[in-house]
Order: C-alpha cells, then sequence, then structure tokens
C-alpha cells in the first residue's frame, strides 16, 4: 500500500485524481515534491533521469519511425502547409509559454506594435571596439526573417575568438555559435533582427561601401582608440626587421573610405600616417610602438 504524504491516507497507487480532486495539485508537481515511487499515470518523460523506467522509454524512442513531417516546410508540402494556415486562422502559438518565460528572464525583446523591440546597445568603449571589427572583418547578411553577423578569424588566433564572443553575447545578450566551415578559418556567429539599424552598419558587402566614422566615437578620444583596435585586430599588423632598422604598423583594406576613417582617427591621436593605395601606415619607432601599445593590439 502506498500512503499519500499529503493526507496521511493509504491507496494501492496515488493517483492524479486522487490529487487533483482532493488536494488541487497536478501528479507532476507531487513527484518533484516526493518521489515517482507508487505513483500511476505519470508521463515517462516527467521521470528521474537514473529512473530505469526512464531509461529504457529513452531506449524505445531509438526504434520508433521518425515523424512524417521531418524535412518537410510548408513551401514543399501541402499538408504542412495546411497545419501553417490552421494555426494561424486559430491563432495558435506553439512558443507562447516558452516566450512568456524568457521575457519574464529578459532574454526576449518585448514587443512594440508588431515588432520586437530590441533596445539600442549602450554607447561604451566596447561597441566602439566591436564596430571597429565589423567593418574590417564582420559581415552582416540579411535574411526574410532575421540578420546573421558574422566575425571570421584565424582558427589559431585563440585570443581574438575569445575576446569577441565574449563581446558580442555582453552587447546582444545572446550567446554566439561558433562555425568551422574550411581549413582554418573560424566564423563567430549570431542571428538576430534589427543588427543592421542597431549597429549603424549597412548589410552585404561593404567594399565599395561609404563608411564615416561614428560622431559619437569622434567626440571621444577613448571610444577612438577602442574604435582603431578592432579595425586594427581585423585587418593591422605589426612588422619589424631590425637588420634593415625597418618598423611598421598597417592597415591594409581595398574600401577607401575605411582607410580615410584610420587616417583621420590616426591624426586626431597624433601620429603621423602615411597613406598608399590600400594600406595606411606608421613607419616612426617611435610612434610604431607607442601605437601599438595605446590601442592594446593584440594583447589578449
Amino acid at each position: 500500500m502506498a500512503r499519500c504524504r499529503l493526507c496521511g491516507k493509504y491507496f494501492k497507487i496515488i493517483t492524479n485524481t486522487h490529487l487533483n480532486s482532493v488536494h488541487k495539485c497536478s501528479l507532476k508537481d507531487y513527484t518533484k515534491r516526493f518521489s515517482t515511487r507508487n505513483c500511476g499515470f505519470l508521463l515517462s518523460n516527467l521521470l528521474p533521469k537514473n529512473d530505469p523506467r526512464y531509461k529504457k522509454w529513452r531506449e524505445s524512442l531509438k526504434k520508433r519511425p521518425a515523424p512524417w513531417s521531418k524535412g518537410y516546410t510548408k513551401e514543399t508540402h501541402s499538408s504542412v502547409a495546411k497545419i501553417s494556415e490552421t494555426f494561424k486562422r486559430k491563432k495558435i502559438n506553439n512558443f507562447a509559454k516558452w516566450q512568456k518565460e524568457m521575457r519574464r528572464l529578459g532574454k526576449w525583446p518585448r514587443r512594440k506594435g508588431r515588432t520586437l523591440a530590441y533596445p539600442l546597445p549602450k554607447r561604451t568603449g566596447d561597441l566602439a571596439e566591436f564596430v571597429g571589427v565589423m567593418l574590417g572583418d564582420g559581415n552582416i547578411f540579411k535574411f526574410p526573417r532575421t540578420e546573421a553577423l558574422t566575425v571570421a578569424s584565424n582558427a589559431k588566433n585563440i585570443g581574438f575568438i575569445r575576446r569577441y564572443s565574449l563581446l558580442i553575447e555582453k552587447i546582444f545578450s545572446k550567446k554566439p555559435t561558433l562555425n568551422k566551415p574550411y581549413g582554418g578559418c573560424v566564423r563567430i556567429r549570431l542571428y538576430q533582427k534589427g543588427i543592421s539599424r542597431r549597429l549603424g552598419i549597412p548589410t552585404g558587402s561593404r567594399k565599395n561601401c561609404n563608411t564615416k566614422i561614428p560622431f559619437w566615437i569622434l567626440q571621444n578620444k577613448e571610444y577612438l582608440k577602442r574604435y582603431l583596435r578592432g579595425l586594427y585586430e581585423a585587418e593591422g599588423s605589426f612588422c619589424v626587421h631590425k637588420p634593415t632598422y625597418t618598423y611598421k604598423f598597417l592597415f591594409s583594406n581595398k574600401n577607401k573610405s575605411l582607410l580615410k576613417n584610420v587616417y583621420q582617427a590616426l591624426e586626431i591621436l597624433g601620429f603621423h600616417p602615411h597613406k598608399s593605395k590600400d594600406k595606411i601606415q606608421v613607419s616612426k619607432k617611435e610612434e610604431v610602438y607607442k601605437i601599438k601599445d595605446l590601442i592594446k593590439f593584440r594583447q589578449y
């Protein structure tokens, strides 16, 4: 006989009917509070993971055939399209409970009219640096319903990957994924709506795009240093050849407006750069080491 922990009565098995009618409690809540022992009509997925019945159920799932709709979308299968239309007509949202919980936790933006109200990121040094990285090694691709932010990196540059993964998570309150599509490349990627609008960076190729240093960065020299760091981390290099007394701090890019921005920023900070077709370089030994330390180049 099983004894109910709430009322003390004895039953052959404790059922959901008894708990609902007498205690206004569900079997799920009862088992969480006490245990699943001598409880009936319990779903297998609610059992503890070390329970033999749960393990048996998990094994049985492997033998089940895949659902008929697997691999189909509303564009490729008429039945899936019919289900989608029915859900729209009846205003059924399968994710309503999850969305409500995520909004409560602050992980999901609240709605403003028919669109999601993603807040604009705070104008900080972190944002200034990230804007620089995006202009150098980043890309924003527009999909019909969202946008994809990508920052490419050499797989061996662990410090770069770690730093900008954390920076993306801090700015967008969402952890990015790391993809290794081929060779020695790693792509730090994040999907979200309105990325381009919030960063002020256009989607697609920026090869011939006319970019300017944001005014809020120009006003603050500390932000300007962070902005330059992002650009140099993406497209910069530090070269020393002592036998020929050659010292170079280079920024390479084919976008003329971006080269102009780097040149302008270096002059504001008191350096004397010179410009070639697709490079901005600082060549004086003292200035090379000074700018390297000032923007903390490759210091992870």
